[in-house]
C-alpha cells in the first residue's frame, strides 16, 4: 500500500525537480538531459576487483544525476523510474547492445536488495529502474525482459561507509542464483544491472554467482577467457573519476 500511494500521489501532486528543486516539474530538461545516456561509457572502479565484468554507466553520480537516484530510492519517489529507466537503458546499449532482428533477447539481472531493506523502502529500487529500462529496450527495437535470477543466501551488513576491501569481505559468497534461476534467463544475453557503482564489489559478487551457476557456457574459464567474458553489466550512474574516460557534459 506505501508503494501505491507514493506512485499515485507522485502522480497526481505538484512537485519539484528532483534533481535541482526547479518548480512544477518532476525532473527538468537540464536534469533530463544529465540523464540521457549522452555521457555513457566504460568504467574501471579502482582497485578493480576480480571477476568484475565489462560495466558501463550512463553519468556521473554527482549533482542532479545522484539527487534523483536518491529521491527514488531513499526518499520513495517511484514515478522516478521512468527517467532512470532510459538512463540505465542507454548504458546497456552503450555495452554494445544492438536492436535488429537475429541478435537475441537480452536478460537484465538486477542485484537484489536485502529484504529488510525493500521493506523500509516499500520498494526495490534496482528491480523498479530495471523494468523501466526493459520497456525502453523493447520501445527500442530490443527484445529485452528482466530476470530475477539472484538471491541473497546470507546477511549482508550495510555497505555504506565500508572501504573497497571491506565490501569484497562483507559480500562474499552472499549471492546465488535462485531455484529454478537458469530457466529466468532461458538462454538470453545476461546484463547484470544496478542503480549505482561505486568500488565495484557487488557486481562482481553477481557474476561470480552467475558463472558459478554454469548460466554463461565456458564459464568456469574464467572472466578473461571463453565465452563467460561476454558477460556483461550497466548501471544507471558511478563516480566520475572512475570512467575510462572524463565522462562528457550532457548539452543543455
Amino acid at each position: 500500500m506505501r508503494g501505491w500511494w507514493q506512485e499515485l500521489a507522485g502522480l497526481v501532486l505538484p512537485v519539484d525537480c528532483a534533481g535541482c528543486g526547479a518548480a512544477r516539474v518532476l525532473v527538468c530538461a537540464d536534469c533530463r538531459g544529465a540523464l540521457s545516456g549522452a555521457a555513457a561509457g566504460l568504467v574501471r572502479p579502482s582497485p578493480r576487483p576480480e571477476g568484475l565484468p565489462e560495466v558501463q554507466a550512463a553519468a556521473a553520480y554527482e549533482g542532479a544525476v545522484r539527487a534523483v537516484l536518491l529521491a527514488h530510492k531513499e526518499r520513495g519517489a517511484l514515478p522516478l523510474a521512468g527517467v532512470l529507466g532510459a538512463a540505465l537503458a542507454a548504458a546497456v546499449l552503450a555495452g554494445g547492445t544492438r536492436p535488429g532482428p537475429g541478435r537475441g533477447e537480452v536478460a537484465l539481472v538486477p542485484v537484489p536488495s536485502a529484504r529488510r531493506q525493500v521493506r523500509a523502502r516499500g520498494h526495490d529500487p534496482a528491480r523498479r529502474i530495471a523494468l523501466a529500462a526493459a520497456g525502453r529496450l523493447r520501445r527500442a527495437g530490443v527484445p529485452a525482459r528482466v530476470a530475477p535470477v539472484l538471491g541473497l543466501r546470507r546477511a549482508v551488513a550495510d555497505q555504506a561507509g565500508l572501504g573497497a576491501r571491506e565490501r569484497r569481505e562483507n559480500l562474499a559468497g552472499a549471492l546465488a542464483v535462485r531455484r529454478g534461476g537458469a530457466g529466468l534467463a532461458g538462454g538470453a544475453r545476461i546484463v547484470l544491472v544496478d542503480d549505482v557503482v561505486t568500488t565495484g564489489a557487488t557486481l562482481a559478487e553477481a557474476a561470480r554467482a552467475v558463472r558459478a551457476a554454469g548460466l554463461l557456457p565456458g564459464s568456469a574459464a574464467g572472466p578473461a577467457a571463453g565465452p563467460g567474458a561476454l558477460l556483461r553489466a550497466a548501471v544507471v550512474a558511478a563516480p566520475a573519476d572512475s570512467f575510462a574516460r572524463a565522462p562528457r557534459t550532457a548539452e543543455r
